[in-house]
């Protein structure tokens, strides 16, 4: 078996540890930087590298952690698994996402015992699972954005034959898998590759500290170092997506950027393996650029999360207007009316909350809908809240259905958040198992001072650090079989299977939806083709002006709904919704 490791910082040798013995590495004459050796190996053999003769470190692109990010790798030999079920071979247009976190989705929070409620998600119309991050981090329970192992999965999920096993069952339901990755930082904890090489420079700082090296000396390798990782997600474990954590951190000033690379790599892939492969980004930049074709002169991601939709239908519904709310809630149905119709809230608008003008306009007349993703809730949304409250915690049953019609009728694709389509009232809290002491400590005071900031009692905000606040945040399943809960998923079912089925809800015509609403009243209607979607968010009755020829007909209604008379009028309760067709 062929062993490789790009490690730079080695002076004079590179030493692999196999199964006890060692042997030493050569130099690789082609490649600058790379030591490698050929030693007989099986699948499961423990290995490291020692470089100059110092301490046993993990292989950078380990494959299996058994022992967690500060252990030995292992081999795994991905030939070895055998698929029972081929890839769906599902596009965005017509997709429902599924957001999901593998820890608290059950109880035993492992892959297969998430494979084992698969059938939920076909059963509700799902088409695609959003896991949260699967890479490696010290601890069992954390969200998973502190991984450091970017080739290898969480061994207390089950590691990597267990997501074959996720992805293989998804598979056979007829789902596809998008596995959310991070490119832009690495955990605090357990991250060995600075004894490798320059995979992080001071030429640049953000949040997490030192970039990851996209464009200083020796970025290359790191470039190619993720490029591989996300490559491998798609091709060894068969993956049908990725998600990208905030690629507006990503500090990149070279000419071809990172994304622009990975995108490429990603189509060729595609067009290698015959199925399509996709990114949907996470970018606070409201930059069309970032999903525009890289023959356009784009980045080339396929799509991206359409955060100023959320922030909108959030402050409709829930009144809120601290921090960047505040943008969206001077006048929220206006706010969602834009969103809905032109994508971005801030398309070279100004926001207060940032003090300058931000964002970009889309080309709705170029730019199919597809390109964006729509959700009421995302784990961001729920977790960064002092307690982890979803919507269900403040919003009657009528306005969380109000809520499921704009998400899954609206122009983009739809995204929800494990547990609300049913309303489910387990908190979703921030959590994690830092295994440091002082760092422990020091994320458990962060937290707690930053809600105190915003006016928080300190012993209200739960402790990370505390198995039990990852347990509050299991969902309850139980939820499902009593109302409203149960009123509340039959209104999501019979909600995609419209989508399903009605040509005009995946419609990519973005310059086709015309929207109308009464900032006072609080209702709001739009039209896709022949079909006419309206929710009242207010107490009252709204009486509704559609225009329309009298001969509309009700297709879906959260309460009971006269037709409209042939003065194009429709009266609909308050906190309701309707979906309705004059074809």
């Amino acid at each position: 078996m062929l062993f490789e490791v790009w490690a730079p910082n080695a002076r004079d040798r590179v030493t692999l540890e196999l199964n006890g013995f060692a042997h030493p590495l050569e130099r690789d004459a082609e490649r600058d930087g790379w030591w490698t050796g050929v030693v007989p190996a099986e699948d499961g053999d423990r290995y490291g590298f020692s470089l100059d003769g110092g301490h046993l470190l993990p292989d950078p692109r380990s494959r299996r952690l058994p022992d967690g990010p500060d252990g030995l790798s292992a081999v795994v030999d991905h030939s070895a698994y055998v698929w029972r079920n081929e890839s769906p071979r599902l596009r965005l247009r017509s997709a429902v996402l599924y957001e999901l976190h593998l820890g608290t989705f059950t109880p035993e929070g492992t892959l297969d015992a998430a494979a084992a409620r698969l059938g939920e998600l076909a059963g509700l119309g799902v088409t695609h699972v959003e896991l949260m991050p699967l890479c490696p981090f010290p601890g069992v329970r954390g969200w998973g954005y502190d991984g450091v192992a970017p080739w290898a999965v969480h061994e207390p999920y089950g590691g990597p034959e267990a997501l074959k096993r996720f992805v293989d069952a998804a598979h056979g339901l007829g789902m596809g898998v998008v596995l959310d990755v991070v490119h832009n930082h690495l955990g605090p904890d357990g991250n060995h590759l600075p004894f490798f090489g320059p995979y992080f420079t001071e030429t640049h700082h953000t949040p997490w500290g030192a970039a990851v090296n996209l464009d200083a000396p020796g970025s290359d390798e790191v470039r190619a170092y993720f490029r591989g990782s996300a490559l491998a997600w798609l091709r060894d474990y068969r993956i049908d997506g990725l998600r990208l954590d905030a690629v507006h951190a990503l500090a990149d000033s070279r000419a071809l950027t990172f994304l622009e690379e990975l995108s490429a790599a990603v189509d060729e892939l595609a067009k290698e393996q015959g199925r399509p492969h996709f990114l949907i980004a996470e970018s606070d930049l409201a930059d069309p650029r970032t999903t525009t074709p890289r023959a356009l002169g784009g980045l080339g991601v396929h799509a991206q999360w359409n955060d100023d939709f959320h922030h909108s239908l959030h402050t409709a519904l829930t009144g809120e207007s601290q921090g960047y709310y505040a943008d969206f809630a001077r006048a929220p149905m206006a706010a969602l009316s834009k969103s809905l119709s032109h994508v971005f809230f801030h398309d070279g608008t100004y926001s207060a909350f940032r003090g300058r003008r931000h964002g970009r306009p889309v080309d709705r007349e170029r730019t199919p809908a597809h390109r964006f993703l729509g959700y009421a809730q995302t784990h961001d949304q729920i977790g960064n809240r002092a307690l982890g409250d979803r919507l269900s915690a403040s919003l009657s049953p009528g306005l969380l259905a109000c809520a499921a019609t704009l998400v899954l009728t609206g122009p983009s694709v739809p995204m929800l958040f494990m547990g609300e389509e049913w309303g489910a009232t387990t908190p979703w809290q921030y959590f994690t198992d830092h295994t440091d002491p002082e760092l422990a400590e020091a994320v458990r005071r962060g937290r707690r001072r930053e809600f105190a900031e915003h006016g928080w009692d300190e012993n209200e905000v739960p402790d990370p650090q505390e198995a039990a606040t990852r347990d509050r945040s299991v969902l309850d399943r139980a939820e499902r079989e009593r109302d409203p809960h149960k009123r509340l998923l039959a209104w999501y079912r019979r909600l995609i299977a419209l989508r399903r089925t009605l040509p005009d809800l995946t419609d990519p015509d973005l310059a086709g939806v015309k929207v109308a609403f009464d900032e006072e009243a609080r209702w709001l209607v739009f039209r896709r083709g022949v079909l006419r979607v309206a929710v009242n968010l207010g107490e009252e009755p709204a009486v509704i002006p559609l225009g329309s020829n009298g001969r509309d007909q009700v297709l879906a209604a959260w309460d009971p709904v006269e037709t409209p008379a042939t003065d194009g009028v429709l009266r609909l309760p308050g906190e309701s919704a309707v979906v309705l067709t004059d074809g």
